[in-house]
């Protein structure tokens, strides 16, 4: 996260369900309304656009640029293949720059989890289409960049269940439900902000532009 003068600058990225939907609070550019929540449409930063009394929910994406990960960066990826060892990955964002060019990645078995890398199922933590938050490690490989989510803030923050468009909820640290089946599946969640912080932002938001009229 960036800090600027007033607030935090919240970083979205597409699929992440940012607020409740009211009609006080609408989607507006790079986001879209479902199952009564305003979501994320892309990688970017948070905005508030308030008109008369209405709050319109934005996420502007900074001009794509071509950059390279260094070690230490967070990434935001989508898995492609796992198998027991390891989840190869396309890099598709760096901090809050959208990829023009995705990059390849891969995530080992023992750059999961800090504790108990031994008992680490990969197939427990990821699975094909989840979009994920890693670190960039050293690189060891070329052109593959090696990544981790071995910290409590990594880890999946999109999922879909099978046959089924809509998000996963995440219901703790290791697991996701379909808000439509409510059938669960084991993850490794990244703790992003709650609903409750979003809400506190928001408010703080509307708060400071009251002030300022």
């Amino acid at each position: 996260m960036v800090a600027n003068t007033q607030m935090e600058e919240l970083i979205c990225i597409p699929g992440q369900r940012i607020c409740p939907l009211t009609e006080e609070t609408i989607s507006g550019e790079g986001t879209y309304e479902r199952g009564g929540y305003i979501y994320s449409n892309l990688a970017g930063v948070l905005k508030f656009r308030k008109s008369e009394k209405i709050t319109y929910i934005d996420v502007i994406s900074p001009k794509a640029k071509t950059i390279l990960p260094i070690p230490g960066d967070v990434v935001t990826c989508r898995v492609q293949v796992v198998n027991q060892r390891f989840a190869k990955c396309l890099i598709i964002g760096i901090g809050d720059v959208v990829l023009t060019r995705h990059l390849r990645g891969i995530l080992r078995k023992e750059d999961v989890r800090a504790t108990d890398k031994d008992r680490v199922e990969i197939y427990k933590c990821f699975r094909p289409g989840d979009i994920i938050l890693a670190k960039v490690l050293p690189q060891t490989e070329l052109h593959t960049y090696q990544l981790t989510t071995a910290e409590n803030e990594l880890g999946v923050v999109v999922a879909t269940y099978r046959g089924q468009d809509v998000p996963m909820t995440p219901i703790g640290w290791t697991e996701m439900q379909c808000p439509v089946t409510l059938a669960k599946e084991p993850r490794k969640v990244a703790r992003l902000m709650t609903e409750n912080q979003l809400q506190t932002l928001l408010k703080t938001e509307v708060k400071d532009e009251k002030m300022e009229e």
